[in-house]
């Protein structure tokens, strides 16, 4: 008897001291701990299989849609769709042009071969989720997919962003010292600029994911966008992010880098042309580097303006800031291609032969049957 009687304060006292710990008022239970411990039953985010009394956290977010998505969800993925397949196909075609023209294995069409590299890289992760976001509505995103996602953008964004800079390059040299543009630019030299920017951004995005796996993530979070960008996942942490939010900093101040050095060698570009006695002497210099200006100001003027508004516009419409990242993101793989295609004759060229190829082909099948 006197066994049992003690026994029962005994488990009233285990069972008052479980619900303690069940409570939070357990003061060896964290914070952090305690409000993922709290969370895990009311949100989606956190799945809790159970086998053999162990339990692993999978967190997740949702990703953002479109200005008026739920109006136009069907109708939005059909241009996505296009827009996708005809990135695709331009940078695809730019490629194998340069790769299958002896001719063009010069260092400005290897720097263009780059550039569309890059931009297939920055439609590839983006493009399909959005795409299975618009067409099955799943828009959500576990936690490692989230981080893959984003180091792919910001990795060939700063790609993109350093072979823009080795264009300029490659037009003041051409401007400027045309005599000694042969000697100063070789195939080895671009070789190794190539090697140089997927290094620089390989070295410098890596640190993105491990810093952010680092921080505490509380509640279901909705990004701002249908893609994973690093200033829109940290808005969403519950812990402290100021080392996570200074190397954002660092890293956009590479991209500005990239801008300062780049504006003054067409600033320089466009004073020599001016200098240039005839009319058809300009316009025949200009033509040769108008193409590259373009492709800058359609890559770094939303990118300056979508810095601002992650970083210094908090209050920002969110229909703006969709639309300034979606055209920065989205419009230069599309873009780039074309313009390329249009402004460089040799390319312009090569794919006027190879489409007449192709149409004589399909005209003597037609005869033959």
């Amino acid at each position: 008897m006197d066994r049992v009687a003690d026994s029962g304060p005994e488990t009233v006292g285990e069972e008052e001291e479980s619900w303690k710990v069940e409570e939070g008022r357990d003061a060896d239970v964290g914070p952090c701990r305690w409000q993922l411990f709290r969370d895990e039953m009311d949100h989606p985010c956190f799945i809790l299989p159970r086998t053999n009394s162990s339990q692993t956290r999978t967190l997740s977010f949702f990703l953002g849609v479109f200005p008026a998505w739920e109006i136009t969800q069907m109708g939005s993925a059909v241009p996505l769709c296009s827009t996708y397949l005809l990135a695709l196909l331009g940078n695809l075609t730019v490629v194998s042009i340069i790769r299958a023209e002896r001719s063009l294995h010069a260092p400005m069409y290897l720097l263009l071969a780059m550039l569309a590299v890059a931009d297939l890289g920055l439609s590839m992760p983006m493009s399909p989720a959005m795409l299975r976001m618009l067409w099955l509505e799943a828009r959500e995103i576990s936690f490692g997919t989230c981080l893959a996602q984003m180091f792919f953008i910001h990795s060939f964004t700063d790609i993109e962003s350093a072979v823009i800079l080795a264009l300029a390059f490659d037009r003041y040299v051409a401007i400027l010292h045309p005599l000694r543009y042969s000697s100063i630019l070789t195939n080895s030299v671009t070789t190794k600029i190539g090697v140089a920017v997927i290094m620089r951004s390989t070295l410098v995005q890596f640190p993105l994911p491990v810093l952010l796996t680092q921080l505490c993530f509380t509640r279901v979070s909705k990004l701002s966008h249908p893609y994973s960008l690093q200033p829109d996942i940290i808005k969403h942490a519950g812990s402290d992010t100021r080392i996570n939010s200074t190397y954002g900093l660092l890293l956009l101040s590479t991209l500005g880098l990239d801008f300062l050095f780049a504006l003054p060698s067409y600033v320089l570009i466009l004073k020599t042309i001016l200098n240039i006695a005839t009319w058809r002497e300009r316009l025949k210099a200009l033509n040769t580097c108008i193409s590259h200006i373009c492709v800058g100001l359609l890559f770094f003027i939303p990118m300056i303006c979508l810095s601002k508004m992650h970083w210094f516009c908090k209050h920002m419409s969110p229909q703006a800031y969709a639309f300034t990242a979606n055209i920065h993101f989205l419009a230069p793989p599309i873009l780039n291609p074309i313009v390329y295609s249009v402004k460089t004759k040799m390319i312009r060229r090569r794919i006027l032969r190879m489409l007449c190829q192709r149409g004589v082909h399909k005209s003597r099948v037609t005869i033959c049957q």
